[in-house]
């Protein structure tokens, strides 16, 4: 018995060991990216966002909402204060909806930690985020142009915590906090995905997430809902998932409804838009997810 448990723990250790070192130094450089642009480029990308908001440049802002979006370093509690100043400022509610949409399933941080999945998913990664985003602020454009879509009342701009004299070691606080939100869900990916791939069989996976069916496209769509608790933490499974033979499309549903519908932004969400649109919400992230994971299987199709 206690040669069985040393023989497994050995097994674990070596898929962990290989995980980890795969994809640490992606981590690291996404908290050091993220801190950055908190500390030193947040203000200016949000001043560029009101600064846009006064020019009539039409359906073009909500293009550029959503890239402002993904720029974002916050999470989604900092972004709706933020989204709240925003529309006191005179934004149009559906560039928030871009705004917001796509910065709920990106940040640079995330961005960073997604090239550990290679080019292809990186790539998918930026442009479903990038057009979900264009996609839920020209629905709103369409069918909330005489309504308001969003409720900001009492939601007030947050104070800065990125406030010491000191620019390095504003810095290296911003750094450390990134490193206590994230540094947990990071190892306990990569130990998931140690045990996915010790204990899961490749063809389970492949039957369940590959080829073109949709079946396997809604069936990554719906297990990112419980599974997604930190964008870092996803990122060992998914590519232990696409290594046993998941799709890419599979993978780009589970990349959208994962942050989409993580607890703490649900919880977010939910405040600014009441029940009602709050399903709509749900019902949109899960439409886009499976018809984006549809697309990208059948272009992959095409060119492979």
């Amino acid at each position: 018995m206690l040669e069985v448990i040393r023989r497994e723990a050995v097994y674990l250790w070596y898929y962990f060991d290989i995980q980890f070192r795969q994809i640490f130094w992606y981590w690291v450089l996404g908290m050091v990216l993220g801190s950055a642009i908190s500390v030193f480029a947040k203000d200016r990308i949000h001043n560029t966002f009101r600064t846009l908001g006064k020019r009539k440049v039409g359906v073009l802002g909500i293009v550029a909402a959503s890239a402002l979006g993904i720029a974002s370093p916050l999470c989604m509690y900092g972004t709706i204060p933020i989204a709240a100043s925003f529309s006191r400022s005179g934004i149009r509610d559906d560039w928030l909806a871009a705004f917001m949409m796509s910065s709920i399933l990106l940040n640079p941080q995330l961005i960073i930690y997604s090239a550990a999945l290679r080019t292809t998913a990186l790539t998918v990664r930026i442009l479903s985020c990038f057009l979900c985003g264009i996609l839920a602020g020209l629905l709103v454009r369409v069918f909330y142009r005489e309504k308001s879509f969003f409720n900001f009342t009492g939601f007030d701009e947050p104070k800065s915590r990125d406030t010491d004299p000191n620019i390095l070691l504003r810095f290296l606080k911003n750094l450390g906090r990134n490193i206590k939100a994230t540094g947990l869900y990071f190892l306990f990916g990569i130990i998931l995905s140690a045990l996915f791939q010790r204990y899961v069989p490749q063809e389970l996976m492949t039957s369940l997430f590959g080829g073109n069916e949709a079946f396997g496209v809604l069936m990554a769509a719906t297990i990112g809902v419980p599974l997604y608790a930190c964008g870092g933490g996803t990122i060992p499974l998914l590519q232990a998932w696409l290594l046993d033979g998941m799709s890419m499309g599979s993978a780009a549903a589970f990349m959208i409804t994962g942050p989409a519908t993580k607890i703490t932004n649900l919880g977010a969400v939910k405040i600014v838009l009441g029940i009602k649109r709050f399903l709509l919400y749900l019902a949109f992230v899960m439409a886009f997810a499976l018809l984006c994971g549809l697309a990208v299987n059948g272009v992959i199709g095409l060119t492979g």
